[in-house]
């Protein structure tokens, strides 16, 4: 077991917020994940993000539950974000030890769902980290960012047009309790995953 918990640790972790870059973009749905990793950064105390001309990414640095981490956010647009996440994770090998946070249509605002190895869903951010990492195992965690509809399933959006205006439109001042108790949640689960591994943050995570 002892073993374990080594060969677990033996990498820095690399987080990594999705969205896209820029003014206009803040606040936005598609932005979760991103506001995710900078919560993450000031209830850890890390340094500042800075850009990074290599990935064209802004990084931070420092220790997530005493366990060294890099925080990663892209400077791209979305579809492009696996290029700055390939400057960090070379191989399928350091791809275990990359969380990716993440906005999710098919999940209602409030909810997480932390997965790891399955495929896209869709999600343009993520089909690229898969494609330059070369691998699909890798943790996730999604976070809802539709409307809640019967039985706590989301209300999807459809049609290519009213699903982008729905995702790079801002977060109501209504949600905005709503979003910020499931960035917490968020916040929570990776430092479990840091501290304990991801069977624990899983079942965290993913028990509402």
């Amino acid at each position: 077991m002892f073993v374990l918990v080594i060969s677990f640790h033996a990498m820095a972790l690399v987080i990594v917020g999705l969205g896209n870059p820029g003014k206009e973009y803040e606040k936005t749905r598609h932005n979760a994940g991103r506001m995710a990793v900078e919560l993450l950064a000031k209830q850890e105390g890390f340094d500042n993000f800075v850009f990074n001309k290599t990935s064209n990414a802004l990084v931070a640095k420092g220790e997530v539950e005493g366990e060294k981490a890099t925080l990663v956010l892209p400077e791209t647009m979305m579809n492009l974000s696996g290029k700055a996440v390939a400057a960090f994770v070379k191989t399928p090998k350091a791809a275990k030890s990359m969380v990716v946070l993440q906005d999710d249509l098919d999940l209602p605002l409030g909810t997480i769902k932390m997965v790891v190895g399955r495929g896209s869903g869709g999600h343009k951010g993520i089909e690229s980290i898969m494609r330059s990492v070369k691998t699909k195992d890798f943790t996730r965690i999604r976070i809802g960012i539709s409307a809640a509809g019967k039985k706590n399933q989301a209300k999807k959006v459809s049609g290519e047009e009213k699903v982008v205006k729905h995702v790079i439109g801002k977060f109501k001042p209504t949600e905005e309790a709503t979003l910020k108790k499931a960035l917490k949640k968020t916040v929570e689960a990776v430092q479990l995953f840091a501290a304990e591994g991801v069977e624990a943050a899983t079942m965290f995570a993913n028990t509402r």
